[in-house]
């Protein structure tokens, strides 16, 4: 089976790189490596940090993106999140989502913002305006959004009465819905439902993979916490799950030997982001990867 190379819009950083902390140099290493994994463009993710951090950050990566064609732009995880969902995200650097607190750290490059709808003053439309996707993420409400933010995981769950942020990501059919599935943060039933419950066209998968990942770190500082990995899942140290130790590659894997994978899945991203398919990944019938065509890929 032939495929798009894979696109990964939601991750932290991989092989010990953390894309709060990055350097130039740091980004040519990591997207080399995961060139190799047939990942051929990426939306570094930055997690909730302070506005000073945070455009540094962009900067660095805004800079590195002139030499690194697979940098498609910055997806921002945080910042402007309810609290009452927050994960492992430090809510001292939390502000109101709103257009001047937007501006504290504005740049072109950011194509994602995730937030949270329910405390929205003025900035979902502000960024919509920007052609900016925007998100709902870390939340218990709803927007005029584009998609959701690892769907399940940080947002008010599934009810039959009443309202829920994840019951509305599955009956919105105009809306893109990303999904880990990693067989850890969301349960094989639940992919299942949100396979059955949304167009094909509209499931975004996602690894939301931390900078221990591929790495032989078994403890790192991420997003302020102490981060423990016991080789399979890692956590905070109150025990909250901190993100994904996978990449798609393994995801999709994973996803196929449970027979839930469909190749309009990676399409699906590119399609999200109008972005166009230059290179491809060969599958064995395993999904194990035969190979790898490089092209690069077209900014958007």
């Amino acid at each position: 089976m032939k495929t798009p190379l894979l696109i990964e819009q939601h991750f932290h950083g991989a092989y010990g790189i953390d894309f709060n902390k990055c350097s130039a140099d740091d980004l040519l290493f990591l997207s080399d490596k995961l060139l190799k994994i047939g990942i051929g463009g990426f939306f570094p993710t930055l997690v909730t940090d302070s506005v000073e951090n945070t455009k540094k950050q962009i900067q660095i990566i805004k800079d590195a993106a002139k030499k690194i064609p697979s940098i498609l732009g910055i997806h921002l995880e945080g910042i402007f999140i309810n609290p009452e969902k927050k994960g492992i995200h430090n809510e001292k650097h939390f502000l109101e989502p709103n257009v001047e607190n937007y501006q504290k750290l504005e740049d072109d490059f950011i194509k994602i913002v995730t937030l949270a709808p329910e405390l929205d003053n003025g900035l979902i439309n502000y960024l919509k305006d920007k052609s900016i996707k925007v998100q709902a993420g870390h939340c218990i409400g709803w927007g005029n959004v584009n998609g959701t933010t690892h769907t399940y995981n940080a947002m008010s769950g599934i009810t039959h009465r009443g309202f829920s942020t994840a019951l509305k990501a599955l009956v919105e059919d105009n809306v893109y819905t990303e999904i880990i599935c990693d067989g850890i943060h969301v349960s094989d039933d639940a992919v299942k439902l949100l396979i059955k419950s949304k167009p094909e066209d509209k499931i975004i998968l996602v690894s939301d993979a931390l900078p221990i990942t591929y790495s032989d770190q078994k403890e790192t500082v991420f997003a302020d916490s102490e981060i423990y990995y016991d080789g399979n899942i890692a956590t905070s140290k109150d025990g909250t799950i901190a993100g994904s130790t996978k990449l798609l590659p393994e995801i999709i894997k994973i996803l196929a030997s449970k027979g839930l994978f469909n190749p309009k899945f990676i399409e699906n991203t590119y399609n999200y982001h109008a972005i166009e398919p230059t290179g491809y990944i060969e599958w064995d019938e395993k999904f194990n990867i035969i190979e790898i065509n490089k092209n690069t890929f077209y900014k958007i």
